[in-house]
């Protein structure tokens, strides 16, 4: 019989936060670094390549370390499919934040009582930025792209059709943004 593997899972966001504190996490529990599937994708997000890769090698035994759960999902749903395909291969769930290990029966209860928490909190920002948006808007603030003067983006396309320019310039001497620049470009060819 093959010996176990103890696996790590580390995921972000977005492309611009660091993956390392959670790695150093990872490893500082003794999980080497090429056993650490990572990804910076949203927990929200059903198709995680690194995430379906990981599920796929794993065997009895082996082990999947994170470091808090809501690395794993976002929802409770997903969270308990998850655990539930992990128990169905003979596979344990550890979170080091929430110190819970599912090879014990207190350490799956106590996954399926902070899974709940875990998707409560997120529901509780979600209803917190719904309110200040409503807010927001009550109180006449402008939320969302702002609007750009024709004549301004009319300018821009003229000073570049000049050929004296270049984009950032003309965006410069105009007062746009050189996305907005693009972006309207892009629209007029499309209209064309």
């Amino acid at each position: 019989m093959a010996e176990s593997v103890r696996f790590g899972y580390a995921r972000v966001s977005t492309a611009d936060q660091n993956l390392e504190r959670q790695l150093s996490a990872l490893e500082s529990r003794g999980i080497e670094r090429s056993n650490i599937f990572t990804e910076k994708l949203s927990g929200a997000r059903r198709d995680r390549p690194a995430l379906n890769d990981l599920l796929s090698r794993l065997r009895r035994g082996d082990s999947v370390t994170v470091l808090s759960i809501d690395r794993l999902a976002r929802s409770t749903r997903q969270l308990l499919e998850i655990s539930e395909t992990l128990e169905e291969r003979g596979v344990d769930l550890i979170s080091i934040h929430e110190n819970v290990d599912t090879s014990t029966p207190t350490g799956k209860l106590f996954f399926q009582i902070m899974s709940v928490i875990a998707e409560f909190q997120r529901n509780s920002i979600k209803e917190a930025q719904a309110e200040g948006i409503r807010a927001a808007k009550d109180s006449g603030r402008h939320l969302g792209r702002r609007f750009t003067d024709p004549s301004k983006i009319e300018q821009a396309f003229a000073l570049h059709d000049s050929g004296r320019f270049t984009v950032k310039e003309c965006c410069r001497m105009a007062g746009i943004s050189e996305a907005t620049f693009y972006r309207r470009h892009q629209e007029a060819r499309e209209q064309v």
